[in-house]
């Protein structure tokens, strides 16, 4: 089961954007990275051609998955996932340091 999700908020813990909190766009589970709204920005230089705008355009760039950790919405604290079976029998995430249910999170 994956301990972070698309849609969760999470913390940077290291690198050159630690502290930084933002929410997970994508989850490249093959690469064990994520993309975070508004972290990790680069720039990236784009031929003219089939590209709307040409140049040099920042986007945020893939950070692995070990250097994030998650905000716990009970606690609003960045915290440890566990994981446990819930009342109906399915694997579902708990917060290691308020020991509350993560519920999943609403993608837009």
């Amino acid at each position: 089961m994956r301990k972070i999700r698309r849609g969760d908020e999470v913390e940077v813990i290291a690198g050159r954007n630690k502290g930084q909190r933002g929410k997970v766009r994508i989850n490249i589970i093959d690469n064990d990275k994520v993309v975070v709204e508004g972290v990790n920005i680069v720039v990236k230089h784009i031929k003219r051609g089939r590209a709307r705008q040409a140049g040099r355009v920042e986007v945020e760039a893939p950070m692995p998955i070990g250097k994030v950790m998650l905000i716990c919405p009970n606690c609003a604290a960045r915290t440890r996932v566990g994981v446990r079976e819930d009342k109906d029998g399915k694997n579902a995430r708990f917060c290691k340091a308020c020991d509350q249910l993560i519920p999943r999170p609403s993608v837009d």
